[in-house]
């Protein structure tokens, strides 16, 4: 087992600087509920108001939630650091809803990996984990190994595929790679369309939540799922014989990033807060706890933890980035779309 290098006595000296003017104060933020948010609260939250006497109030809402609320609010926003996953940040930025961030108003921003603080002076807060994209299968039932996105579209696992609706941040990146896979882009994704029209056709179904797959996998012979490789821990970590395993065509990734909220008054407070996300000792906490993939080049893992996440620059830059900004543009129209195909 490899030893972490902490650096986490300097980080707390950073943020205990500033617990003085703290304490009493409270910052509102955004988290994805269930295991991620009791992960968040451990790996973060807890620590942070430990060493500062600040309140981290939590709104429990995924990206796409959070980021119509942070809109809605644009002229008295109630977040004071914003969590998204779906490359919100970077149309949030471009509205001016998000605040610029100094670079060296973070400790730990020099130990990231490049594209993860691609855009910190122009709003888009660090990505601090990623999710990799890819098939969770059961390992008891399923009959073969599925190796690729193509084989979904194998006959061999008909009425056992669960697909997510793409309301999901995650169904929806599993939905552009099929698509990709089978010719389309994102200026056509009518082959994707027709993919998940043959796949219902054979007998697939669509859920649109996390919890939900898991109880296909565990209540109704579910063999495999495009999802993301944090949830087939979870469901692991549940009794359940789920593994995941990154098609050959390539991985999709989601970036969750933190976001500093543009018009609230506390901002250097939370600039500590993201600091501390961005940190090697949370980003092992996240990849112990979830299998999220650290962004911070600093971290290092027990060797089952790394064998389940993907880890190092080569590796981390193999991944597939969706144009966060086009999918943005189209969401609403590839919703409808998506909701007519399945309706049929």
């Amino acid at each position: 087992m490899k030893t972490m290098t902490s650096t986490l006595a300097l980080a707390g000296l950073a943020v205990s600087a500033g617990g003085a003017f703290a304490q009493g104060q409270t910052l509102t933020i955004n988290s994805f509920g269930g295991a991620y948010e009791e992960a968040h609260r451990e790996c973060v939250i807890t620590p942070f108001e430990e060493a500062t006497g600040a309140t981290v109030q939590i709104v429990t809402a995924y990206s796409a939630d959070a980021f119509a609320q942070l809109r809605a609010q644009a002229s008295a926003p109630q977040f004071d650091v914003i969590h998204f996953s779906g490359g919100q940040e970077i149309v949030g930025a471009e509205e001016g809803l998000l605040a610029p961030i100094d670079p060296a108003a973070l400790e730990n921003a020099g130990d990231l990996y490049d594209f993860a603080k691609t855009n910190l002076e122009g709003g888009e807060g660090p990505a601090y984990s990623i999710a990799a994209i890819g098939l969770v299968y059961n390992e008891e039932t399923a009959p073969e190994t599925p190796a690729a996105w193509a084989d979904l579209m194998d006959g061999t696992y008909a009425d056992h595929i669960v697909l997510t609706d793409i309301s999901n941040g995650y169904g929806m990146l599993g939905f552009l790679m099929l698509n990709q896979v089978q010719g389309g882009s994102l200026d056509d994704i009518q082959p994707g369309l027709d993919a998940v029209s043959q796949l219902l056709e054979n007998g697939a179904f669509v859920v649109s939540t996390s919890p939900e797959i898991q109880q296909e996998f565990a209540q109704n012979d579910a063999w495999i799922a495009p999802y993301a490789s944090d949830y087939a821990y979870t469901l692991s970590s549940a009794g359940l014989p789920a593994r995941f395993v990154q098609g050959e065509e390539g991985t999709p990734a989601s970036f969750i990033t933190a976001n500093l909220v543009a018009g609230r008054d506390n901002q250097e407070l939370a600039t500590q807060f993201i600091d501390r996300t961005i940190s090697a000792e949370a980003q092992a906490c996240f990849a112990e706890a979830l299998r999220y993939s650290p962004t911070n080049s600093t971290v290092e893992l027990a060797d089952d933890v790394a064998a389940d996440v993907v880890l190092g620059a080569e590796a981390v830059e193999g991944l597939i980035r969706f144009d966060p900004v086009k999918i943005e543009e189209n969401r609403s129209d590839w919703v409808d779309q998506w909701n007519r195909t399945i309706a049929r």
